[in-house]
């Protein structure tokens, strides 16, 4: 008699408890669908982030086309309905340029069609919000109707009824699943268009680090680093290391970042004291995520948004639920269709 315990079973499995994956539960929740979320626990990428919803600087500092700019926008205008729906704390304190490179950010901000304001040396970008990432978080998992499934997400496999997943605690069969597991490696089982898909992210390496210095207000950014001041703690950020998958901090890598920093800020941090973290982010060819269907019946993505996971999470949200669904709301949702060509 095998001792394998019954399947769990449900509407709607969310694999991965990032803030795309968290995002998605909370609209599907919203929309009155039974939905649980598989994560095996501890910090994540979306934890090891500033929570910055920022699209005037992430368009102005990557250089994006005016289409990919507007896209980002209308991401970010989406942010304060779902914080009031979901009770969550939304920052408006914009965000500062500072030093070397600021004729060049203003310049890209009103090409954009931004209204940053120039104050010497110092351009401010008003439209740029943030959230404090690991509250929020704790937030939208506290929100949900069900407490996670804590554990690690092994293989999945397709029914007739829709999906089993084996994963390190046990079994569930769900009848809609959502992938939103980061740049993890693709799961044994999937099907090969969505296997292909998912192995063919990039990741990305990001190094912050939590310091105890409060001398910078909201957000400061410069050449090679930004400072984003939070409740006694200031995080300094960050790297972007294509390709790298380690998570062990780098001091120096650290120290480059504070010295990056100290050239354009007037924060003092001292080195021994700051905590270093590491996440892996994920990434497209053309930098945008994957949501939306997968092209396999209730296989959904909601994966590799880059640096812009806590911008697009709830369009990414309403993407997936929308497909979930079998609609589209959002005009956006070509943009971050998992089966369009790179």
């Amino acid at each position: 008699m095998s001792s394998e315990p019954a399947p769990l079973s449900l509407e709607i499995l969310v694999i991965g408890a990032g803030v795309l994956g968290l995002c998605t539960a909370a609209e599907l929740t919203r929309r009155g669908r039974d939905v649980r979320v598989l994560d095996p626990g501890g910090l994540n990428a979306s934890a090891v982030a500033a929570g910055m919803i920022a699209p005037a600087m992430e368009s102005a500092i990557d250089d994006v086309t005016p289409e990919r700019a507007a896209l980002l926008r209308r991401a970010a205008d989406l942010w304060p309905g779902f914080a009031e729906a979901h009770g969550l704390e939304l920052l408006d304190d914009g965000a500062e340029w500072r030093g070397e490179g600021a004729d060049e950010i203003e310049a890209r901000l009103r090409a954009l069609g931004f209204a940053p304001r120039r104050d010497g040396d110092r351009v401010f970008a008003p439209e740029d919000r943030r959230v404090d990432a690991e509250d929020t978080l704790a937030a939208l998992s506290a929100g949900l109707p069900h407490s996670l499934i804590l554990a690690e997400a092994q293989e999945i496999s397709a029914t007739v009824a829709g999906w089993r997943v084996r994963h390190s605690g046990g079994v569930v069969d769900a009848g809609m699943v959502v992938l939103a597991t980061g740049a993890a490696a693709a799961l044994p089982g999937l099907p090969d268009d969505a296997w292909a898909r998912v192995s063919g992210i990039l990741p990305i390496r990001g190094q912050i680090g939590l310091a105890q210095a409060q001398d910078e207000p909201g957000v400061v950014r410069g050449l090679g680093a930004y400072a984003a001041s939070g409740e006694a703690r200031l995080l300094i950020g960050a790297t972007m290391e294509a390709g790298r998958r380690d998570l062990e901090p780098d001091p120096v890598t650290g120290q480059g970042l504070i010295a990056a920093l100290e050239r354009f800020s007037s924060a003092v941090v001292d080195p021994a004291e700051v905590d270093w973290r590491v996440g892996v982010r994920g990434a497209t060819a053309d930098g945008l995520p994957l949501a939306g269907a997968s092209g396999a019946p209730g296989l959904f993505l909601a994966l590799a948004p880059r640096r812009n996971g806590w911008l697009l999470g709830p369009m990414v949200g309403r993407v997936v639920a929308d497909a979930v669904e079998g609609g589209t709301s959002l005009p956006d949702a070509a943009a971050l269709d998992p089966l369009r060509s790179f």
